[in-house]
């Protein structure tokens, strides 16, 4: 069972920056993928961003690969999204994603579908 808790949400104006994180706990960080979600109200929630910890391969949306980028610090088990040059269809909740190494499909990074456990949400509002 993995927990996962975010953390760093809030609000921004257009242009600025923002970093979220997320906390893992209960399975060995090294071998989790783990993703970074958003949900805007009244639209489907897309993925945007995945890695392998072990590795540290990832990927990213297209609507995000030149703005946002995603980090780690695996001393503390924990994951970052920096956001720059933020705008105001950036606002939205904010989540993070896991799933076991062994059962992690590469391909699937950026799909709800990919991913078993889920954080609780931190929202995140970018005003103009």
């Amino acid at each position: 069972q993995v927990t996962l808790v975010e953390s760093g949400g809030g609000s921004v104006q257009a242009g600025g920056s923002l970093r979220l994180s997320c906390a893992a706990s209960g399975y060995t960080y090294s071998r989790l993928c783990m993703g970074w979600f958003r949900q805007a109200p009244g639209k489907e929630r897309e993925g945007i961003g995945g890695i392998y910890t072990g590795s540290g391969y990832t990927e990213y949306a297209d609507s995000v690969k030149a703005r946002f980028s995603i980090s780690q610090d695996s001393a503390k088990n924990t994951l970052h999204l920096e956001m720059n040059s933020m705008r105001p269809e950036d606002t939205s909740a904010y989540y993070c994603a896991a799933i076991e190494g062994n059962n992690c499909d590469l391909n699937r990074l950026l799909e709800i579908s990919g991913y078993t456990y889920w954080g609780q949400g931190t929202q995140v509002t970018v005003s103009s």
